[in-house]
């Protein structure tokens, strides 16, 4: 028997979105439009309310620059947030605050530490679950991979992470019409200051959708120790140390030419992983993860649903009760690694740019 239309309309989630900006029109509202049972976008915010109406009405969604509307909607279900990065904190706490069933907030969630902390608290406190945008945890093959890799974890000595990929520019336009993307002419820095805002960028920005399972082979970080951290230009990272007595070592560079790269590998003593995911922006399904050993291998994926996709599925299981939220010190523990990270990176560059003058 089909439902009808209106109690149907009632039974999605009402979506309110902060950040009208190239992650939301080229990555959420596809997302949202293809999980249209589950999902119904109400409300979308941005400070520029020419982006914030065009983006609305290509949803079938209202607007407003100002993000107290959204919080105060007693309409609004979910609220994801995708404004810039040093508004994430407040907005998260505030969202906790409002009462709403579910929050997902792009990646980092936090600058800080501390404000992580208060975040934690502040979830803790209200009831609210809060998923980060990092869409690898959510992806099917990786997690039919993790279902299968047994003692990987024990036996793993060597971990590296390499992305190849064009500007996001290329990627957006490619999904969809992007409207009030800032346009400014690239500003030529040098310095170790300019090569440290660069690399701590790519960490937080880039090298932090695989960080969360990066962490997962590494028991501790507390002996983290980054040994090598250089700005790859034009733009990238080179970045190697080590934690838990494993070798980390991570790569990104950017190239005009379309040949996107982005694969992660775990070694083991008998046992090794290698995942081949899509592209950030890129929707055409899963990654494809295959478990090497000595008696031959298994691949999993690539399955229909991407990483986006399982994304916003695990967050409607969340907001409805139906599946335990991921414990929020997980994502504490997860934002102290990039930025331990990126604090030690940091540091070795100073140290290397002075010891070169």
């Amino acid at each position: 028997m089909s439902m009808p239309a209106d109690r149907d309309r009632a039974a999605r989630l009402r979506v309110g979105i902060l950040g009208a900006g190239p992650v939301t029109q080229a990555i959420h509202l596809p997302t949202l439009a293809r999980l249209s049972d589950d999902f119904e976008v109400r409300v979308v915010m941005d400070v520029h309310a020419p982006t914030a109406e065009t983006v609305a009405r290509r949803a079938g969604a209202t607007y407003t620059t100002r993000a107290e509307d959204v919080f105060g909607d007693p309409s609004v279900d979910v609220i994801v947030i995708c404004s810039p990065s040093h508004f994430h904190a407040a907005q998260v706490i505030a969202a906790c605050r409002a009462g709403v069933k579910a929050i997902l907030c792009e990646k980092p969630f936090a600058m800080t530490a501390a404000e992580a902390n208060e975040i934690a608290a502040v979830s803790e406190e209200t009831g609210v679950p809060i998923i980060v945008g990092a869409m690898h945890t959510f992806d099917p093959a990786w997690l039919a991979a993790q279902a299968e890799w047994g003692a990987l974890v024990e036996t793993s000595h060597t971990i590296r992470s390499s992305v190849v990929i064009p500007p996001n520019a290329q990627f957006e336009d490619l999904s969809t019409d992007i409207v009030g993307r800032a346009s400014s002419a690239p500003v030529e820095e040098t310095g170790p200051d300019a090569a440290v805002r660069a690399v701590t960028g790519g960490i937080m920005g880039l090298a932090i959708h695989d960080l969360p399972l990066i962490r997962q082979f590494l028991p501790t970080f507390a002996d983290l120790d980054v040994l090598r951290a250089e700005l790859a230009p034009p733009w990238g990272y080179v970045i190697s140390g080590t934690a838990s007595g494993k070798v980390v070592h991570l790569q990104a560079t950017t190239t005009e030419s379309w040949a996107p790269e982005w694969t992660l590998e775990i070694i083991g003593d008998d046992l090794s992983l290698h995942v081949t995911f899509t592209p950030s922006y890129v929707q055409g399904g899963s990654a494809v993860a295959t478990l090497h050993s000595s008696t031959g291998s298994r691949t999993f994926g690539p399955f229909a649903v991407s990483g986006y996709d399982a994304e916003w599925m695990a967050l409607a299981r969340i907001a409805r009760g139906q599946d335990t939220p991921p414990p929020t010190v997980e994502l504490i523990d997860d934002l102290r690694f990039a930025i331990a990270l990126a604090d030690q990176s940091s540091s070795h560059i100073r140290s290397n740019w002075k010891s070169a003058a």
